[in-house]
């Protein structure tokens, strides 16, 4: 492994406008589809992916090369390549930056995992806010088009994709894998039954393969270099490749940095974030989004990446850190993110439809100065039971409060002693 701070999907990066076409090619862009169609197979491809220990960047961590894999090829056609770039899990900004760094990067990547599947069709499935996003995707596309890699008979060869930007209605729940299907087939976005998983019956009951952007957009280096190359990217002993980490919050450098996936927390925030902001002391973070876990300031030299987050209790999510400070009120903050989980919820399920509207109440209660002791065992069942939904959602969504509960239950407790927040004078 190596301490390097290698720059790989964030490359060719500007400060103010994207890499053009023929700057992703100098830096070796599309050396890897050219090279995949003249001598791999699409199973050599799914297997080569499979060997770097790709796994998906979008939250889930599935690994990329056995969700290829599992497209059986006795499969119907045809088939679907779906990406997933509805990005509206809060403080998650990746793959808004990847696509405006270099956007080749991701169309080169979705050719070549459509080739691996044989899929003739793929989406890009973008969020209203993200206009920038499906306005540059649908010009590069053209590009690329225009170019001879994508269309009919891609340089040469008898394999034919095409590329459509769709643009979502704009919910979270569409984020969801099986949602989105839905969605793009012109439905109303609820989560759809499983099995059959969507690699067997996915869009239009065909086969479909779904994936980050920051997943397929390592694709074709993991093609270029080796999965050896890929592997030795990581900091973490079981980790693979470089990862797109968000940091917000307190913070004097927010952003989004490429950084070697295993790099710890500590690592993160104080030197690539710029620390804690003057003043401002790390208390607690959210270190995959809005729907990971509170992470105790014991684990602040945690390493990011998807196996020591799970035994660290929590989950890697989008990688996408949100810090909190010594003077935030946490039952504030997760107040917040409940009642926005309770809007975006689809009503398809009562655990979720009911369960988030009866949890935003009580913490409301509770950071209003009207809460009682006996709302702590009730929202614990409350989250308990959400566990019970119809897809991921819910059990995702609670994690903040359940989180708050464990490590956090002082500062509840404070608020329901002194019948009001002991933190609005900080917040003035």
């Amino acid at each position: 492994m190596t301490p390097l701070l290698s720059q790989v999907l964030l490359q060719n990066r500007k400060p103010s406008r994207i890499a053009r076409i023929d700057e992703y090619r100098k830096s070796g862009g599309y050396e890897a589809l050219a090279r995949v169609l003249k001598n791999l197979s699409p199973r050599d491809v799914s297997h080569q992916v499979g060997e770097a220990n790709l796994r998906g960047r979008g939250g889930a961590g599935f690994p990329a090369g056995r969700k290829w894999a599992s497209v059986s090829e006795k499969g119907p056609f045809p088939r679907y390549l779906v990406t997933n770039a509805d990005e509206m899990e809060p403080g998650t900004f990746k793959d808004r930056v990847l696509i405006h760094a270099d956007p080749h990067m991701l169309i080169e990547g979705m050719i070549i995992a459509a080739y691996a599947v044989s899929a003739s069709k793929g989406f890009l499935f973008v969020r209203p806010s993200y206009e920038s996003v499906a306005s540059i995707m649908e010009r590069e596309v053209k590009i690329a088009e225009e170019a001879g890699y994508l269309g009919k008979n891609i340089l040469g060869s008898s394999f034919s994709f095409e590329i459509v930007v769709h643009r979502s209605g704009g919910r979270y729940i569409c984020g969801e894998s099986s949602a989105m299907l839905n969605a793009i087939e012109g439905k109303r976005p609820n989560p759809r039954h499983s099995p059959p998983r969507s690699t067997e019956a996915g869009l239009w009951g065909k086969p479909t393969v779904v994936n980050n952007p920051e997943t397929l957009a390592n694709v074709p280096h993991i093609i270029r270099n080796g999965a050896g190359w890929f592997k030795d990217l990581a900091r973490s002993e079981t980790g693979s490749g470089t990862k797109l980490y968000c940091v917000s919050g307190r913070v004097n450098r927010p952003g989004c940095f490429e950084l070697p996936i295993g790099t710890p927390l500590s690592e993160l925030i104080e030197e690539h974030a710029g620390n804690m902001v003057a003043g401002h002391d790390f208390k607690t973070c959210l270190p995959g989004g809005a729907s990971t876990r509170f992470l105790p300031r014991d684990l602040y030299n945690v390493e990011m990446d998807f196996e020591p987050m799970i035994k660290a209790g929590n989950r890697l999510g989008t990688g996408s850190v949100i810090v909190f400070d010594q003077n935030t009120c946490l039952v504030d903050a997760t107040l917040n993110m409940t009642e926005f989980f309770a809007r975006e919820s689809c009503g398809w399920c009562t655990p979720c439809r009911e369960g988030f509207p009866y949890v935003r109440d009580l913490l409301r209660r509770i950071e209003n100065g009207e809460g009682e002791e006996e709302y702590l065992p009730l929202i614990r069942t409350l989250c308990d039971e959400m566990t019970n939904s119809f897809c991921s959602f819910a059990p995702g969504g609670v994690s903040p409060v359940e989180s708050l509960l464990e490590f956090f239950e002082d500062e509840v407790m404070e608020h329901i002693r002194k019948r009001k927040c002991p933190f609005k004078r900080s917040k003035q």
